[in-house]
C-alpha cells in the first residue's frame, strides 16, 4: 500500500531540497535539518543541468523556474590551449537528440528555487545522532518513519551506518571557480571545456549575462594559493580568448577553491534499516561528466516516487535497486573521463585524444551523451528508464 508520514533529511543541498520536495508532494511531513547556519559555500559557482537533471526538476515541479531562471546553452564546445576547435556542437542537436536543452544556473539560483517550493523553511541544526528511527538535533528528538541522509562527501551519517566503508578519497584534482562581477560576453560559446596538459579551463554563460569560469588543477590535495587570480594567470595568460578576459573580470573575493574527494569504492547499498543515503552522500563523484547534482535528482525523484506507492521497506529496497546501479557506474565513467581530459599529462596522449576528439562527428558525440542523459523519471506504476 501507498504510504506517508513522517520525514527528515539530513542536508540542505540540492539532493536534499529536492527530496523534500518530492517527498511533501506525495503526501509526507518533511522536515530539512541543515548544519550551516547560512548559504552552502559552493553557492557563488555555477553548474550545468543535462537532460536528465531539467527532467528531474520537472518531475518535482521547478522546471518551469529552471528555465525562467537559467540560460540555455546552445553552442557546446571543446578545444585546446590554442584555441583550436576540438569539438563543437549546436544545442540544438543536443535538444533534438535528448529532448530539452542544458541549462546553465548559478547554484545559489538553484537553492533559492528549490527553497522556495519547500512547505516550510529548512532548519538550521545540526543532527548529532540517529537513534532508532529519530534524529537528535541541538533543539531535541525528531521521529521519522524515514530518514535521508543527504549530508554530503562527508556524510556522517554514512559513517555512521556503514563504518567498514573507507570514505571518501582525493581524486587529485582541484577546482578553482567564480562568477564573474559584471556581465560578460561570451561570443564563440556559451559552454566550453578547453583541456592542457594536466589542466581544464570551462565556462558557461549565466541568464543574467554574468558568465562563470573553472580551472581544474592536478594538484596535492590541501595546496592553496595566496593570490588565485594570479596564480590562473600564471597557468592560463597564454590561452586562448576569452580565458584571460575571464580572469580579468573576476573579483579575487569570488573566488572558490575544492579540492575533489570522491567515493571510489562503492558503497555495499544506499539503505540501512530506514535510512536512504541520497546525493553525494551515497555517490560522490568527479565533476567531468556534469552528472553529480543531476544524479542526486535523480535519486530525490525516484525516492519520492517509490515511497509515494509502497510500504517503506518494499520502498527503499527498490530505491536501492533503481538508484545504486546506475550512479555508481557514472561515478566509475566520470573518473575514467577525467583520466583522459585534464589529468592527462603524456603528449602523445594528448595528441591521440585531441585528433580523436575533431575526427568525431558531433552527432556521434551528442548520442554518446545519451548514456548518461537519457534517465526519464519514474511513470506511475513503474521505475525510472534510462531509454
Amino acid at each position: 500500500m501507498p504510504t506517508s508520514g513522517s520525514a527528515v533529511v539530513v542536508g540542505g543541498g540540492i539532493g536534499g531540497l529536492a527530496a523534500a520536495i518530492g517527498l511533501s508532494r506525495a503526501g509526507w511531513q518533511v522536515t530539512v535539518f541543515e548544519r550551516l547556519p547560512g548559504d552552502l559555500d559552493d553557492a557563488g559557482s555555477g553548474i550545468s543541468l543535462a537532460a536528465n537533471g531539467v527532467r528531474a526538476l520537472d518531475a518535482l515541479g521547478a522546471g518551469d523556474a529552471l528555465r525562467a531562471a537559467g540560460c540555455f546553452q546552445r553552442r557546446v564546445s571543446t578545444r585546446s590551449p590554442r584555441g583550436t576547435w576540438l569539438a563543437r556542437m549546436d544545442g540544438a542537436e543536443l535538444e533534438r537528440v535528448a529532448g530539452t536543452p542544458i541549462v546553465g544556473i548559478a547554484r545559489y539560483e538553484l537553492h533559492r528555487l528549490l527553497r522556495t517550493l519547500l512547505p516550510t523553511p529548512v532548519v538550521r541544526e545540526e543532527v548529532t545522532a540517529v537513534e532508532g528511527n529519530a534524529v537528535v538535533t541541538t533543539s531535541g528528538r525528531h521521529e521519522a518513519e524515514v530518514i535521508v541522509a543527504a549530508d554530503g562527501v562527508n556524510s556522517r551519517l554514512r559513517k555512521r551506518f556503514f563504518p567498514a566503508h573507507p570514505g571518501p578519497v582525493y581524486s587529485g584534482s582541484a577546482v578553482i571557480r567564480a562568477i564573474t562581477t559584471e556581465p560578460f560576453t561570451l561570443s564563440s560559446s556559451d559552454f566550453n571545456l578547453t583541456w592542457g596538459r594536466g589542466v581544464e579551463f570551462g565556462y558557461i554563460g549565466l541568464a543574467d549575462g554574468r558568465a562563470e569560469w573553472h580551472a581544474v588543477l592536478t594538484i596535492p590535495a590541501g595546496t592553496r594559493y595566496p593570490d588565485p587570480i594570479a596564480e590562473m594567470r600564471r597557468r592560463f595568460g597564454s590561452w586562448h580568448e576569452p580565458v584571460t578576459a575571464l580572469l580579468d573580470a573576476t573579483e579575487p573575493e569570488a573566488v572558490l577553491h575544492h579540492d575533489v574527494y570522491e567515493l571510489v569504492t562503492p558503497l555495499p547499498s544506499y539503505v540501512s534499516g530506514r535510512v536512504a543515503l541520497l546525493g553525494d552522500a551515497a555517490h560522490a563523484m568527479q565533476p567531468n561528466l556534469g552528472q553529480g547534482a543531476c544524479q542526486a535528482l535523480e535519486d530525490a525523484v525516484t525516492l519520492a516516487h517509490a515511497l509515494s506507492s509502497t510500504d517503506v521497506d518494499t520502498a527503499l529496497t527498490r530505491y536501492d535497486a533503481e538508484r545504486r546501479p546506475r550512479s555508481q557506474a557514472i561515478a566509475r565513467a566520470a573518473r575514467q573521463t577525467g583520466r583522459m581530459g585534464q589529468q592527462l599529462t603524456n603528449p602523445f596522449g594528448i595528441a591521440m585524444r585531441n585528433l580523436a576528439f575533431r575526427a568525431m562527428p558531433t552527432s556521434v558525440m551528442a548520442r554518446s551523451m545519451l548514456r548518461y542523459t537519457r534517465w526519464q523519471p519514474p511513470a506511475k506504476d513503474g521505475p525510472g528508464t534510462q531509454n
